[in-house]
């Protein structure tokens, strides 16, 4: 990821943050030197000192099959915001993108074990939609084992992590509140968030 010092993460306990808010992400892994693509929840923790992140694929999608060959790229990205020149001071000025990205680059590792996938599955469940835990635990084995066949779940160790927050730190004070004084405004919500972060700044 191309990344102006101006625009780094301070912290790479902020680059986490970032993805566990933002957790539906699209990994992209390699295919006979083509790139192909699906978009994911994944769950991020850190065992060990390691990064791990864990979601699954569908049994029919075939980017399962080359998780475990190739370094993978995972994209975690939502908030975004189009910056029109009409807030900066000189006339000569021109349009912007101001955004927030992680990258996180690993190798994965399929989980075969049924328990292993099963506490995968559970562990989504209360990341996502803890209330469900309890209807999840009314079905019985056979469907929970039927769903568990349907599925290839793996972890991803993070081997680099790069990242870019683009919110106008290249633009005076004055400039970055008039930004976020009219993002604030919006009616969507990736902006709404954009004019957090330049708040922030």
């Amino acid at each position: 990821m191309y990344t102006p010092k101006q625009f780094e993460f301070e912290h790479e306990a902020e680059k986490i943050a970032f993805m566990k808010q933002y957790s539906f992400a699209t990994i992209v892994t390699t295919k006979a030197g083509l790139p192909i693509a699906t978009q994911l929840p994944f769950i991020i923790s850190e065992n060990d000192g390691k990064l791990i992140l864990t979601a699954h694929f569908a049994l029919a999608n075939e980017q399962n099959r080359y998780l475990e060959e190739n370094t993978n790229l995972v994209i975690f990205s939502t908030p975004h915001a189009y910056i029109s020149p009409v807030h900066y001071d000189k006339l000569e000025s021109v349009p912007t993108w101001d955004y927030v990205a992680v990258h996180a680059y690993g190798k994965g590792k399929i989980v075969h074990e049924e328990d292993a996938k099963m506490k995968a599955l559970e562990h989504m469940i209360l990341f996502y939609e803890p209330a469900y835990l309890d209807q999840w635990s009314k079905l019985s084995e056979k469907y929970k084992k039927g769903m568990v066949k349907g599925i290839v779940v793996f972890d991803l160790e993070v081997t680099d992590l790069q990242a870019q927050k683009k919110v106008s730190q290249n633009k005076n004070e004055t400039e970055r509140k008039r930004i976020a004084d009219y993002l604030s405004q919006s009616e969507v919500s990736s902006e709404k968030a954009i004019a957090d972060y330049i708040r922030e700044i």
